[in-house]
């Protein structure tokens, strides 16, 4: 790239970050000019001068990458083909293949195929890694390689992947994907419906609506939202899905900046479907912004009954602005409040420890709020459920076999040694959990504790300080200590684990609408959240009706 691009490029670049930057803070107009003066010239200043060639665009990716990374998570910066993607996701729809495909490292590993999509009916199946797509390499690829999967309907993309260390090929014919807000809804029991939302897309107030008026068409007179490992999506859907269980004109969430513009209270405007039909709301760990939104604004008007686990705690708002060259800003503006006056943040992340890690408001400092009908409720971060689920909350253990894959890449071994199961539901064996837990050490899978990562880094401090060899008698005890902890903790956790070990199974062997059905039947959660439907004086008592 000779010299002359790289000044055409920087300056549009730089002016463009000038120019939104001064918009938004003219009380700093000054001081930003100054700093993106200084700036502009150490970037010339390097690419003119650094010894070996340089790319500005990728310079600047990381510049800009890294000053983001010291605000919040949710800042962050998109290039062109990550507005493409972003749009994907709020709209759920796209034409691709149909699968969840994920990099882990230099590998492209299909996650989850969806029933009856281009991957299911080429063969893919979950725990396949796909090598190559059409002349390229995936090692050799380091931009997004799920990229090379999109493309207009009909294109025809030949692909080959490993499966069980053999390699195969296959045609995938690109179709369009609709990725439904709401992927099951069913009845529990003659009087009970179950709505699953897997996240709020555009169309995800209207496929819950829809679920409701058949359901109660069906007979249901009751209702069991599940919003258990939804991110988030979309803040005028949750406020839409709320509208549909309450009047109109009710406050449903606030936002507060230090900006005025972006404090805006957000009321329902429709008529609402059903304002006394009995809701439970199902949350876990991993339900988040939306979600929380939902759950908490339904929980201080006294109209759901809310069970589970504390939820993730976001709530941070952000705002896309658009930046040139077809890139995006998306920018964290203000935070969430319920009607209460709840915050959902957890993570103050303008006050970090000394490593760098975002605070969290300690349990005794809580602040109390109230309700509509004057119950009790807590700040902290987060929905805390009326009722907490012991079997909602994941055990650290679990969290990292779910990080480091170990429950999947075994879902993925057991599938192939047992493939005829067909209609059956997996059960996991006292056998397949010894099997289990022996795959876990045979693959040498870690699960990354806090003290697993300290004592790693203490034996690499020790190399580098060539002392290893002295200490090495201690570290291969300790390890040796830590590793029977670990294996102590999978058995105490043995009940949550092989609950999740069969949730995997279920899906290789019947997709998700399988997983679904063996919820209405067998889910502790689903059950317990029946029971309080089931039984109007505890559910009444619990909203003070």
């Amino acid at each position: 790239m000779n010299r002359y691009f790289k000044k055409k490029f920087i300056i549009p670049t730089v002016a463009a970050g000038f120019l939104f930057i001064g918009t938004s803070f003219k009380e700093d107009f000054f001081e930003i000019a100054k700093q993106i003066e200084i700036f502009t010239t150490l970037f010339k200043a390097v690419n003119t001068n650094y010894v070996d060639e340089t790319n500005p665009g990728d310079l600047m990716d990381k510049a800009i990458k890294s000053m983001l990374g010291s605000l919040d998570p949710y800042t962050v910066y998109f290039n062109e083909q990550d507005v493409v993607n972003f749009k994907i996701n709020n709209t759920g729809e796209y034409t691709g293949i149909g699968a969840m495909i994920a990099r882990k490292k230099d590998r492209l590993i299909v996650r989850e195929p969806y029933k009856n999509y281009p991957a299911d009916k080429a063969g893919l199946k979950a725990g396949d890694e796909i090598i190559q797509i059409g002349d390229v390499l995936i090692a050799d690829f380091k931009d997004d390689a799920s990229q090379l999967l999109k493309g207009t309907k009909n294109t025809k993309i030949s692909i080959k992947y490993l499966r069980q260390g053999k390699t195969y090929t296959t045609e995938l014919v690109l179709d369009e994907v609709d990725i439904k807000s709401v992927p099951f809804y069913g009845k529990i029991d003659d009087k009970t419906g179950y709505i699953v939302l897997a996240h709020f897309s555009r169309k995800a107030s209207a496929e819950v609506k829809d679920a409701l008026e058949k359901l109660k068409a069906q007979g249901s007179t009751q209702i069991v939202l599940d919003l258990r490992g939804n991110p988030g999506g979309l803040l005028n859907e949750a406020i839409d899905i709320c509208n549909l269980f309450v009047p109109k004109n009710e406050v449903i969430v606030t936002t507060k900046s230090r900006i005025e513009k972006h404090n805006n209270t957000y009321k329902t405007t429709k008529e609402p479907i059903d304002t006394e039909i009995p809701l439970a709301i199902l949350v876990n760990g991993r339900s988040a912004s939306a979600s929380e939104i939902v759950s908490g604004a339904l929980q201080d008007l006294d109209r759901a009954v809310i069970l589970g686990s504390r939820s993730f705690g976001k709530g941070l708002v952000q705002r896309s602005v658009d930046l040139t060259y077809g890139t995006q800003l998306k920018v964290t503006i203000s935070r969430y409040y319920t009607p209460s006056g709840r915050c959902i943040q957890a993570l103050d992340y303008a006050h970090k420890d000394k490593n760098g890690v975002a605070t969290k408001t300690d349990a005794k400092n809580y602040n109390a709020f109230k309700t509509r009908k004057g119950r009790t409720v807590y700040d902290g971060g987060g929905v805390l459920p009326d009722i907490e689920l012991e079997e909602a909350k994941m055990s650290p253990i679990t969290t990292a076999l779910l990080k480091n894959d170990g429950i999947f890449d075994y879902a993925t071994t057991y599938y192939y040694k047992n493939p005829n199961l067909g209609d059956k539901i997996p059960v996991v064996t006292d056998t397949d959990y010894t099997a289990f837990k022996q795959y876990l050490k045979a693959n040498k899978i870690t699960f990354d504790t806090e003290t697993e990562i300290a004592l790693k880094n203490t034996l690499n401090a020790a190399k580098n300080e060539k002392i290893d060899e002295t200490i090495a008698p201690e570290y291969q005890q300790l390890l040796a200590a830590l590793e029977k902890s670990e294996t102590i903790l999978l058995d105490k956790n043995q009940k949550q684990i092989r609950n999740l070990i069969q949730e995997e199974l279920i899906k290789r062997y019947q997709y998700q609408e399988g997983l679904y059905q063996f919820y209405i039947k067998n889910n502790s959660e689903i059950k317990r959240a029946v029971s309080v439907l089931n039984n109007p004086t505890e559910y009444k008592t619990i909203l003070k009706m």
